[in-house]
């Protein structure tokens, strides 16, 4: 199966989600190339950029995990480059 370049974007609104959000990506380790988070305070959200390299089943499966998190919307954005 073919890799696929993503980045999935997180918004969080709940700071004690922090956790389940690191266990999560803990859990794909593995595929990510790096990951950046900033926190917003004054509109009380942690904003997170993750790029991966993985098969698209795992970005879906880790952007629908993240996804059903209470509090947390995420997004994958899939680029052109397979390999």
């Amino acid at each position: 199966m073919d890799n696929r370049v993503a980045l999935i974007g997180i918004i969080a609104g709940d700071p004690a989600i922090a956790e389940d959000i690191n266990a999560i990506l803990h859990e794909y380790r593995q595929y990510i190339i790096g990951r950046m988070g900033l926190p917003y305070r004054e509109k009380k959200i942690s904003i997170i950029s993750v790029i991966v390299d993985a098969p698209n089943n795992i970005i879906s499966s880790i952007s629908g995990k993240l996804g059903m998190l209470e509090g947390v919307n995420a997004k994958a954005i899939y680029s052109n480059v397979k390999g």
